[in-house]
């Protein structure tokens, strides 16, 4: 066989140059393409200049209008992917998008010193999950010696760097470096993102074809802000920014906020605290667990001999996890209103809550609901009802006035002198990005904001908004139903993308973005959805943005399973596109030369598909997107 580069029958061209490409671009664009050996004679080269056309004048190959790319179908163009955020979704988009996107050039921003997220972050006393711990970890890397049902949250941070290290994540890492903004550059279709960093307070700017937006449903923590806060001369902190070397014992405190963190907090300080001052301006339902694994204050650890047991069996530990994690699947019923299962939740935890609270009674109807159980997120909060049950908590529900120099003076006049205020809310449950996100004279906090756009994050299947093109959201907005489990749901969500990202590469796709009609219609289908469920109840959460009766953007319009399977097969006719090729014709960069760069290779393996009978399962005959042909 001999090589030749040829155009069109023409040869000698360089069709990378003609179309305005590199000849040797990070797409991997040929310079030389095989011709068999039937045109050529004694190795020299023989030419038709007529194009194959044998010199009709009309015919459709002589001089074609469009001018070939010389380019092998098999070789996608590298991708500069940003994913801004190193916690569970980074790690994971670090794990996965490099084994899914051949070419990938991946950079993960991370403002913290190390990767881990919120669980490198929130220190304060009686951290951990509320999910057991095997079924808070990654579905492809388990850990089989997890110290408790409910690991502390250094022990899952230990686990998510573990993973980020085996996998080699912290390659692609620059930590210590918080983004300021992002903006489209329209006329190089790339993403500038300008971060700092925090070490040395250089500020770089990084190009990328697509953005990945990984910071987290409440990683932009504030304080509130509240009258006279300023002027509190004693410890101030936010949960999310505890301070270590913080010693409570002795003290008077006073926590702020009764979410998840603020339960947690209460329940560690009480017993060591001289007096806690509780202020709980929303009452919220106490669960005993989220389905079925309850969980007490004191640790529940399990034996070295579960754990040499699952270590040394992992068909044993595979059916463990199985029975464990398929709960976590099977309550999606209890999220409907007027629905049998829900009412059975609100009784079970009235009487759960009546029990726990028996040393002061009275604080039941301070605390039980008005809306219904899963409106807001249910917390199992171990202790935290023993702990305001006790002689040096007193429970505040009256609206915080103002802060004093030593204190806190609530609207009826009372005031309480503190040595420490411990806010535990304001987390920016609006989901409004912390740094602008502009392209097209838009910002992305406009759009979403409520005083000049949609009130709400609006977008195409929690995945991107209108008029971004190429930035994408992992577990953002709708990313996860009411059921299910974070991680499985962030691998799916990140598998997807994984497709996205493979189909730009592979089709000359310059910019994607979802139609305007698409994101209505999924708005559409969402309130309808929304309504026949509790989380439209009269109750403010992050499901809504904290604002009761807004509109549901924190879960998913279905059950876990619905949303697995409307990720598993893209609508990509809900997207619009822009193409590398500036011809007009869409093929011209996808299809290439017409050939695969593997047939060139005399010692590839051309026929991957052949496999023993007792190897071939029908469900996935020829769909293993790697293998080619």
């Amino acid at each position: 066989m001999t090589l030749i580069v040829r155009q069109n029958g023409a040869p000698g061209i360089k069709d990378a140059e003609k179309a305005g490409l590199e000849p040797a671009s990070a797409s991997g664009v040929p310079v030389e393409l095989p011709i068999p050996a039937a045109e050529a004679k004694n190795d020299h080269l023989v030419t038709n200049d007529t194009n194959g056309a044998n010199g009709k004048p009309k015919s459709p190959y002589d001089n074609p209008r469009l001018t070939l790319v010389n380019r092998f179908i098999d070789e996608p163009r590298s991708l500069r992917v940003a994913v801004i955020g190193g916690g569970l979704s980074g790690i994971l988009a670090g794990v996965l998008l490099p084994k899914k996107v051949p070419g990938i050039e991946l950079t993960i921003f991370e403002k913290n010193a190390d990767l881990a997220g919120t669980w490198f972050e929130n220190v304060y006393p009686g951290v951990r999950c509320d999910i057991p711990s095997h079924v808070y970890q990654s579905t492809f890397e388990p850990k089989t010696d997890w110290s408790d049902q409910f690991s502390p949250g250094g022990e899952i941070r230990d686990y998510w760097q573990g993973v980020a290290k085996k996998y080699d994540v912290y390659k692609y890492a620059k930590l210590s470096h918080t983004v300021e903004g992002t903006a489209w550059d329209k006329e190089e279709s790339v993403w500038r993102i300008t971060a700092r960093n925090l070490e040395t307070n250089e500020v770089t700017e990084t190009k990328a074809e697509f953005v990945l937006s990984s910071v987290g449903r409440f990683n932009a923590w504030k304080l509130p802000d509240y009258p006279g806060i300023s002027q509190y001369k004693g410890t101030l902190r936010h949960a999310s920014n505890w301070d270590p070397k913080f010693e409570p014992k002795g003290k008077r405190v006073a926590v702020i906020g009764n979410g998840a963190s603020g339960i947690q907090v209460v329940a560690n300080l009480q017993g060591v605290v001289e007096r806690l001052d509780h202020y709980a301006r929303n009452k919220t339902w106490i669960a005993a667990s989220w389905a079925g694994d309850d969980r007490t204050f004191e640790p529940q650890p399990y034996s070295e001999e579960q754990k040499r047991q699952w270590a040394e069996n992992p068909e044993e530990y595979l059916r463990f996890r199985k029975t464990l994690e398929d709960k976590y699947w099977r309550r999606f019923g209890t999220f409907f209103r007027n629905n049998e299962e829900n009412a059975a939740l609100r009784e079970k935890f009235i009487e759960i809550m009546k029990e726990r609270l028996s040393k002061k009674p009275e604080l039941l109807e301070h605390i039980v609901p008005d809306f219904s159980p899963n409106c807001r997120r249910l917390t199992p909060g171990p202790g935290y009802l023993e702990a305001i049950s006790e002689d040096n908590v007193d429970y505040i529900r009256t609206r915080i006035k103002t802060f004093t120099e030593t204190g806190i003076e609530t609207e009826d006049g009372v005031h309480r002198e503190v040595d420490a205020v411990i806010c535990a809310t304001g987390a920016n449950v609006d989901m409004l990005p912390r740094f602008p996100i502009e392209a097209y004279g838009q910002d992305l906090r406009d759009v979403w904001s409520a005083e000049s756009g949609h009130g709400f994050p609006w977008t195409y299947f929690g995945l991107a908004t209108p008029g971004f093109p190429n930035f994408l959201f992992v577990h953002g907005p709708q990313a996860t139903g009411p059921s299910g489990t974070v991680p499985q749901s962030v691998e799916t969500q990140l598998t997807y993308y994984a497709k996205l990202l493979r189909k730009v590469s592979r089709e000359g796709i310059k910019t994607i973005t979802p139609s305007q009609k698409a994101a209505d219609d999924f708005t559409e289908f969402s309130d309808a959805f929304f309504a026949k469920t509790v989380l439209t109840d009269n109750c403010s959460s992050w499901y809504n943005g904290g604002q009761p009766g807004g509109r549901i953007h924190g879960l998913w319009p279905g059950s876990a399973a619905h949303l697995t399977v409307i990720r598993r097969d893209p609508r990509w006719e809900d997207w619009e596109y822009e193409y590398l090729s500036d011809s007009g014709n869409r093929f011209a960069w996808y299809f290439g030369n017409g050939w695969t760069k593997l047939e060139t290779d005399a010692e590839s393996d051309m026929t991957p598909y052949l496999k023993l009978p007792e190897n071939v399962d029908l469900r996935n005959l020829h769909e293993e997107w790697w293998i080619v042909p």
